[in-house]
């Protein structure tokens, strides 16, 4: 039996396989969720020869679009499948993950391994992903180069709470002559602070476990965990863990 995860995301959709294989993918969604969910049926098919449309196959689809997926056996919120992939990949009972997505942010409370409560960001884009997508094409740099300069500046204070406010004081940051470096330092840390703020305001734990694309980057773990004073845990299979919640959610359900 293969066992799949989906997790469709507002930019990028990550795929795990647990069973006969164990495998990570991941693509850029796109403008069209349903179209990105038969690209992952190809690839699955193609390069791993995993056909969703078996009797072998169980596939759990989660995220942003996670109705988007035909061939889907069931749908899963985010942020239960957040809490599974935590559990496979740390096996932490008692914790808060922090998860920036491109249009939100989660804060989630695990107690006994299960979801205690939950917190999101979702009415301004400040604070996520596409908060840093904005800043990155009006500074020229891509998302990486942006956390590399950041890393090698000062920081300039971003006080907009609204992403096109703070992309005007960026514009006005830039015609006041301040370096690169110094205005990416301003971006890491405004979106830093206001997932500080949502955090605290929600409560955390001893243990913080960060997921998402950004639990990748070390430089933005160290400014977070600056910010939050607390060391915060980060895998490099982090951006995946709503597919592995989702991949092992469906193991448990259909062996």
């Amino acid at each position: 039996m293969f066992f799949v995860g989906i997790d469709i995301g507002s930019t990028a959709s990550k795929v795990a396989v647990r069973g006969q294989k164990e495998l990570e993918f991941v693509l850029p969604t796109g403008w069209n969720s349903k179209e990105t969910a038969f690209q992952i049926q190809k690839k699955l098919f193609d390069e791993y020869k995993i056909d969703v449309n078996s009797d072998e196959v169980k596939t759990i689809s989660t995220g942003y679009g996670r109705v988007c997926v035909p061939y889907a056996d069931e749908t899963v919120t985010e942020i239960t499948c957040h809490a599974k992939g935590v559990q496979v990949m740390y096996d932490i009972k008692y914790c808060t993950i922090i998860d920036v997505g491109g249009q939100d942010t989660k804060i989630i409370s695990i107690k006994d391994g299960k979801v205690d409560d939950f917190m999101m960001n979702d009415k301004c884009s400040a604070g996520t992903g596409k908060f840093l997508e904005i800043m990155c094409n009006r500074l020229g740099l891509t998302i990486d180069e942006l956390f590399t300069y950041a890393n090698n500046g000062k920081v300039l204070q971003i006080s907009s709470m609204c992403t096109v406010f703070a992309e005007s004081e960026i514009i006005g940051l830039m015609g006041d002559g301040n370096s690169r470096e110094d205005i990416a330092a301003g971006v890491v840390d405004s979106v830093s602070t206001k997932v500080k703020q949502l955090a605290t305001s929600h409560g955390l734990r001893d243990k913080i476990i960060l997921t998402g694309g950004l639990s990748v980057n070390p430089i933005f773990v160290r400014i977070l965990s600056e910010h939050l004073g607390q060391s915060i845990i980060a895998n490099k299979k982090g951006r995946f863990a709503g597919a592995i919640g989702a991949a092992a959610i469906a193991q448990k359900k259909f062996s």
